[in-house]
């Protein structure tokens, strides 16, 4: 990667959320991923940044992608990555999370990548130990590398995210990625249009400085990034939607509804997806998605992270929290 001397040094010991970023931090973590593409996309993949440095990543939710993408970022930096099986683990024992984070702790590791159902965990997980720690999604409160990836994937093929119109459509109401992502878009000067029945809906949304629309043609009009979430239905307690057959004809992205955006707009998903549920496989694998896109971004983004926080620099110039 690109020399971190030549770099500005990144300001924070952790990655929490999106909402404890500026966006000369955002450009940074994003000019830093930019670079890590390069190394990805090279024969010799890896590099010796953090060699000699311990990665554990602690997964209390299943996810294949995410933890995938930061055990990858870490390898090809050079650290010497475990993965805690949570299933397998004392934590099914009873054991707490204060618990598990003082037994990590002992082990002296470098940073800890923490995906928990509860929000709050990474932050009280942070608290505990004496490492960085990354936020690798929160309950449904924030998901900051996703935001991240994403805000790379719109950067590189737009130029620059300010002033863009996006429009994220689907389950906001249970969405980590919804929130972290209006919390980025809204910093770097996008303008954001939610899309949802009124049941997936957070109250107050409209105080996050987004636009509400009701309809898809409402939503996707001249929008130039569609950006599409995925129907959580392992965390509804209840009928959020009369149907799966109902919610996607009237919120599925298919072909006539993405006619409403602007010819080039960009077609984003951060997957898993439900095919047919909240989008058409001619749209998920057509020319304007860029949804493999943000897969490779999401390593690069997981790599800028990690090299950031581990900056030696940090050790003897001091950082905030």
């Amino acid at each position: 990667m690109t020399e971190a001397s030549s770099l500005p040094l990144y300001p924070h010991r952790h990655l929490l959320g999106i909402r404890d970023l500026s966006p000369v931090d955002i450009e940074l973590l994003l000019d830093r991923a930019d670079a890590a593409v390069a190394i990805s996309r090279r024969h010799e993949k890896k590099t010796s940044t953090l060699r000699g440095r311990t990665q554990i990543n602690l997964f209390y939710e299943a996810s294949t992608r995410t933890q995938s993408s930061f055990e990858l970022a870490g390898k090809r930096l050079g650290a010497d990555v475990m993965n805690m099986s949570v299933a397998s683990s004392s934590v099914k024992k009873g054991e707490t999370l204060i618990d598990t984070a003082m037994t990590l702790n002992a082990m002296r590791p470098d940073i800890l990548i923490i995906r928990h159902a509860s929000a709050g965990a990474a932050a009280l997980l942070a608290q505990k130990v004496g490492c960085s720690v990354v936020n690798a999604g929160d309950g449904a409160h924030e998901h900051p590398t996703q935001a991240l990836l994403d805000a790379l994937t719109i950067r590189r093929a737009k130029g620059n995210l300010s002033r863009l119109t996006v429009a994220i459509c689907g389950d906001i109401l249970h969405s980590r990625v919804a929130r972290s992502n209006i919390l980025l878009l809204n910093a770097l000067g996008a303008r954001v249009r939610v899309v949802a029945p009124s049941t997936l809906l957070p109250s107050g949304i409209a105080q996050m400085g987004v636009e509400v629309c009701a309809t898809m043609a409402e939503g996707l009009k001249d929008a130039d990034v569609v950006m599409m979430l995925r129907l959580q239905r392992e965390r509804m307690e209840g009928a959020f939607v009369p149907s799966v057959r109902e919610y996607f004809r009237y919120f599925g992205l298919d072909a006539e509804k993405l006619k409403a955006a602007k010819p080039d707009a960009l077609v984003m998903h951060p997957g898993p997806m439900n095919r047919g549920v909240e989008i058409a496989s001619e749209i998920a694998d057509g020319p304007q998605s860029v949804i493999q896109e943000q897969v490779e971004m999401g390593v690069a983004v997981r790599m800028a992270v990690m090299e950031a926080l581990l900056d030696p620099r940090r050790n003897r110039e001091g950082v905030s929290a």
